[in-house]
Formats: structure tokens, sequence, C-alpha cells
């Protein structure tokens, strides 16, 4: 099958910055010097990025501004001055940045205070003077406090936006903090999307630009390395001593491959979302010139040789161990989880339309289609359940040795719960959580089915379906905090088995069960993009009626959300985010468009014909003589 690759232009190693009006420019400044490239140095475990911010001999004075808005912290932003000359020096630019158009929405600031900025942890300075500034065009709405409290999740590297960290909690200190002041690349995509909605196009470009650069960095544990390719779960900036130099610091990108991480997971989703994050800005912002850059489709083709690797699995599924997604703990979705299906086929659609066409790209983006191909007739046939297919798999015959078997993974009938039979609808459809020899996981994962409607792995008859089925099970899947990560919750023996009794995933609470505000956002795109928007909206006005007087907590407990969760981090960056994109998209629905993927014409084709020859059967070529041997 040919292939559908989007022609890009001639490619090109390296792009200017270009500073656009920007969200994070609200403040009066000084001329900031800023360095294109952050520095390299080896630390014990890997190389570290890193730019100096301070060299007392060359006259470089640091402060950091910082933001005061309702005697919150805003802005954290690095600022540094030198006294030497800069002519003649291609790698440094002087600027000015300039004003926001989202002042509109945000007003001034109320002023601005000096502070002290020590790995990675603010320091308030006991004799701060604060300049008091006008708060007349400050709004009062959820909507206009969520705003400030994202730009208040800004990280600042070597003086410009990099991303937003995953919570910032106030009641957080010293060791309870764990890795919440980190960003992280799953957690960002939700303030991406918000700052893009927003034409606030610099954060997502230097984001996508200071993690590829992460890529490529040697990351072991206990003496093993993982393929080329893998992208950081997340990474913090640190300030740390300048090499041989005590009176100078400098800021450094300390990521985590997941050697630092609980669980000692690798992060396999972490390169599908940027790769779906990098086709969404060339979208928004129509500037293709990322994605067109060397560095940027290596980074592309190192992440898709990974995940085409091949392996001993049968399946065109990706095989992942428990908690290599947002599911990051001990959950029984190992194996073939749903929400690893649905990004690994939006990543390939999205990489095919960016990757330049060349020689050296023809294999594969012929490994891609195929890929793409079975990947989707897989998860369309044998993920879906409805009521018929549930009536089917409940008179499967078992121990079929055959090519032509109807049940081909040995599905035992006496797997279909109880709870199961009585919850399916007439109407509506879902895709199951996991699938594997023998056993299929029917709890229903809201982001996996979610996502394949936005990126067409579902048909359009299943995408319908599972929106049925979410209006159909409104009290179970919203109640009264939209929205349940999955459902049901494991309880009982099954849990203390399946989790390990993992107090932090009791049933109904966190991952088990837990209702997540995050979800939000990709309810909004799937609805908008089936054409009932209405589904969005019913949900967001539950949201809206508690979400900003409970402080943006991360997740809600009970079987209905009625309680903050009991170890929630309150002020969740991806919770704030995500109830603005949809916000965002309800007032502009076109918008969507620029997250979606439309159904490819070629895999429909390539997936008729698979149908017409009768999906059952394979073929089996016969031989002429049998020998015995």
């Amino acid at each position: 099958m040919g292939s559908s690759v989007v022609a890009m232009h001639a490619l090109s190693g390296a792009v200017p910055a270009h500073f656009s009006p920007s969200l994070f420019a609200n403040a009066p400044h000084v001329a900031i010097h800023y360095k294109t490239r952050g520095k390299y140095r080896r630390k014990s475990r890997a190389l570290a990025a890193s730019c100096s911010t301070s060299r007392m001999r060359n006259g470089c004075l640091r402060d950091y501004g910082f933001r005061n808005i309702n005697n919150r912290l805003l802005s954290l932003k690095c600022k540094c001055q030198r006294a030497e000359s800069t002519s003649g020096d291609a790698n440094k630019t002087w600027f000015t940045e300039p004003t926001s158009k989202a002042d509109q929405i945000l007003g001034e600031l109320n002023g601005q205070k000096v502070v002290d900025f020590e790995n990675g942890s603010v320091i308030m300075p006991n004799d701060v003077s604060v300049n008091q500034s006008s708060d007349k065009t400050r709004g009062n709405s959820v909507e206009d406090v969520a705003w400030r409290l994202l730009q208040e999740s800004v990280v600042y590297y070597c003086g410009t936006p990099v991303g937003t960290i995953a919570a910032k909690d106030p009641s957080d200190s010293g060791s309870s903090v764990l890795n919440y002041d980190q960003v992280f690349i799953r957690d960002f995509i939700p303030s991406g999307m918000a700052f893009l909605l927003m034409g606030e196009y610099e954060i997502v470009r230097n984001f996508i630009l200071h993690t590829l650069q992460l890529q490529s960095w040697e990351k072991t544990m206990d003496c093993h390395s993982p393929g080329q390719g893998l992208m950081p779960a997340s990474f913090k900036i640190r300030t740390v001593p300048l090499d041989g130099d005590d009176s100078a610091t400098e800021e450094v990108l300390d990521p985590d491959f997941g050697e630092a991480a609980i669980g000692r997971v690798a992060p396999v989703d972490s390169g599908l979302w940027w790769i779906i994050l990098l086709r969404a800005y060339g979208k928004c912002s129509g500037d293709l010139s990322v994605q067109e850059r060397i560095d940027v489709q290596t980074g592309i083709k190192m992440i898709l040789k990974l995940c085409l690797a091949d392996g001993f699995d049968m399946f065109p599924t990706l095989l992942v161990t428990d908690g290599s997604c947002m599911i990051d703990r001990r959950m029984g979705i190992h194996g073939h989880p749903l929400e690893i299906q649905a990004l690994f086929y939006s990543a390939l659609v999205c990489a095919r339309e960016m990757l330049a066409p060349e020689d050296g790209s023809a294999d594969l983006i012929r490994a891609l289609n195929n890929r793409l191909i079975a990947l989707s007739f897989h998860i369309r046939e044998y993920y879906w359940v409805d009521k018929r297919k549930l009536n089917e798999i409940y008179r499967y015959k078992t121990e079929e040795y055959s090519y032509d078997a109807v049940n081909k993974f040995n599905i035992y009938p006496d797997q279909i719960s109880p709870w199961l039979v009585e919850w399916m609808p007439e109407k509506g459809g879902y895709f199951i959580g996991n699938l594997q020899p023998a056993h299929m996981d029917f709890r229903f994962f809201s982001l996996g089915n979610l996502w394949s409607i936005v990126s067409s792995l579902a048909t359009t008859h299943q995408s319908l379906a599972i929106l049925d089925l979410i209006e159909a099970k409104w009290s179970d899947l919203v109640a009264d905090m939209p929205f349940k990560i999955c459902y049901p919750a494991l309880e009982g023996q099954e849990w203390q088995i399946i989790t390990g009794s993992d107090p932090k995933n009791t049933p109904w609470s966190y991952h088990n069960g837990g209702s997540w505000p995050t979800l939000l956002w990709q309810l909004t795109v799937a609805c908008i993009k089936m054409n009932r928007p209405e589904i969005a909206a019913r949900a967001i006005e539950v949201a809206e009626k508690r979400i900003a007087a409970d402080r943006w907590p991360e997740y809600y407990d009970t079987k209905r959300a009625r309680f903050i969760g009991k170890q929630a981090r309150l002020y969740q960056t991806w919770s704030i985010a995500g109830f603005l994109v949809v916000k965002l998209l309800l007032k502009n629905p076109d918008a969507a468009r620029n997250i979606w993927n439309d159904e490819d014409a070629e895999i429909v084709n390539a997936l008729n014909i698979i149908v017409d020859s009768n999906p059952r059967k394979r073929g089996r070529k016969v031989l002429k003589k049998t020998y015995i041997i």
C-alpha cells in the first residue's frame, strides 16, 4: 500500500528562535541575554544540559522576577545581564519580550518580588519590596483564576518557558513534594494544548525541543540501558555550582527515564504523547519548520523504531509492563493495555503526516503503514464489546485448535463478570481494557476509549457507541465529578492480588476507579469530533460547580466522586489545564480539528478488503504432498 505522507519542505538543521507575543511577558523587563542552546556537562549517571546563569567575574547579575496575584506565586523567571560586550557573538541574542495578548485575560500584575532559587525550590527573602499595580482589568471567573494558576505553574530554563510543573500545592513541603515539582511529558500535554489554543506557541516549541535533547542522553539502571528513542517521564531544572567556579551557578536539566520513578517503570507513553503534541503544534501555529528540522525528524524516527522493533509477540499491539502510562502503578494492565494502543495508533498516524519523504525513510514508512492496518483491525475486531458481542463470547467454545477458530484467544466464557452482564446497555459499547491469551480485561478504561475516538482507531459506529455508553452510564462514569479513570474498581481479594494491596489504589480511589478532572479535555475533543458537544458541555457544567472551590484536586474518591482524593495534590496543573482546554474548545469547536486524526481512506480500504475476505479465517497453503519424516 502506498504511503500517504504529507510532502515536506527542505529540511533545515536549525531554526532561529522567534519571539512572538507571549503569555509570559506580562511584567516590565529589562533586556534579557539569551542563549539559544544550553551547554552540556556529564553528570554521574547522564549528560545534563545546563545554562550558566550567574558568572560574577563577568558581571552577571542574577535575579528572579516573582509575580504576586492574590498573595499567590505567579511566575518564576531568570533574568541575566552581562557587563561584557556581545558584539560578534552569533550565539547570543539580546531581546526585550513584548507584551502578551493574554494580558487582556490575565490583567496587569500585582507586583514583582525578588527571590532566590535553590535546587529547584523557591526561597522568599524576608526583605522584599512589592510594587503594587492596577488590578482593574483582572477577571474573577473560574476561567480567569484557572489561567492565572496555569501561568503560575510555568517553569523557566535560561530565561525561557519550557513547561509546567505537575502541581503547586501550597501544603506540600520537603519530602512530601515527591516528584510533583517536575515537568512531566504526559502532564504537560493539556497545558500545551491550552497554550496552543490561546496562540501562545513559544512554550510548546521550547518544550518540544528541550525534551528532544533529553532523548539521546545516556540512561541506565543497574548497568542496563533501554533502547534508543526513549523519552523521559519528566525533568527538573536544578541550580548547581558551575564546574570549577564556586562563585557561579548554572541551571541543569535533570531528566528521569524511570530509573528514579516509583516502581522503576519506563514511560512508554511519553514518546507517543511527544509526537502527538508536535503535530498539534504545527497544526495550530502553522510553523512546520520545527517538525522539518533534522534533529526533530531523527527524534521521530527513533521513537518509531523503538515501537516498531521486532519481538516475540504475535500481535500488532505494543507489549508493555504495568505502570507504563497514566496508570503508573500496579493495576493489572500489563500486556496490551488499550491506552497504550490508542496512543500508539495516534502517534503512528501523526508521524506519517510529519515524516519527510526521503529514500532513508521508505522502509520505516512501509513498516508504519503495515502496522497501522494490522493494529486498527486487531483493536476494532477483538477489543470491541457490546451486547451482541458479549452474547457471542458467552457462547464461545474453548480449546479450538484450527486456523478458522472463532475463539482465537481461547477466552473462557466464565470470565464474563456478573457486573458486566447487568452494566452493558442495550445501545452502546466500548473497547475492553486488555486482551491476551485466555484473558480479556472487561474494565472500561476512559482514556483509551476516548483517544480511540480522537485518533480514529475506532470506526464511526464504534465512536458513537462509546458516547452512547457514556450517556447511558452517566451516574457511574461522571456522577458528581467527571471522569472515572476506569470502571469498575478492583475490590476485595481481587484488589489484594492484582494491586498487591496498594494503599493508594484502594477501591474507588486514585487509579482504581478514581475520578480525574483532566480527562475532561479528551472527552471534549471526542464529543466535538462526533458532533455531540452537548455531552462535554454537560460534563464541564458538573465539574465547574466545585472544582475551583475544591482547589483543583488531582483526583476524587468514592464511587460517585464525592470526596477529594485522600492523597490528591491540590492545584494539580493538568486538572487546571484540562478545564481550560474544554472551555476553549466549546467556544471554538473548529480548533479541535488540530487535535484529532481523521480516518485514513487507505486504511479503510485495506480493512474492507480484509473483512470481505472473511476476517475469521486465515489462509493456509496446502502442500501437494505430505512427507512423513
